[in-house]
């Protein structure tokens, strides 16, 4: 049962977790404000201003920089990490998003054309990130680091 509260006392996985919560909260306030109302799906989907997957590996980053310094294995690793995190959210994930956008309105054409209807299962559009979601995520995440960094040790 020690492993639990090591699991629970680790300050990196915590700063990790901490990032992705303020991150999706943060979001689904500004999907309300711009919406002008409350999409609960915001609090645990993909997509959207701030990134979650940026603020919650540059937490993780943030918080092995502080802790063991910039020429440590366990900084280098999770800056790797960070960056193709980050990389990926503003180009695979974007673009499928942008895919996916096009390929619902293709499907939506061709059904309203005629009898042979195609399935019509939604594709997701909100899976990936513009630069400015992703820098925002950076942001958040490095300031919930530094705030953790602070506080625990």
């Amino acid at each position: 049962m020690d492993w639990i509260l090591e699991f629970f006392r680790n300050p990196f996985l915590i700063a990790g977790v901490g990032g992705w919560l303020v991150a999706q909260v943060v979001k689904t306030i500004i999907h309300a404000i711009i919406h002008k109302k409350i999409d609960w799906e915001r609090l645990v989907g993909d997509g959207g201003m701030p990134s979650g997957h940026s603020a919650t590996v540059t937490a993780v980053c943030t918080m092995s920089l502080m802790r063991y310094g910039p020429g440590s294995y366990e900084f280098a690793i999770s800056a790797i990490l960070a960056l193709i995190v980050c990389h990926d959210a503003m180009g695979v994930r974007l673009q499928a998003g942008k895919h996916a956008v096009i390929l619902n309105e293709i499907v939506e054409a061709f059904n309203a054309l005629g009898e042979d209807k195609l399935p019509v299962n939604k594709l997701k559009e909100f899976v990936g990130h513009t630069p400015i979601q992703v820098i925002a995520g950076v942001l958040l995440g490095i300031a919930v680091a530094l705030l953790m960094y602070f506080l625990w040790f």
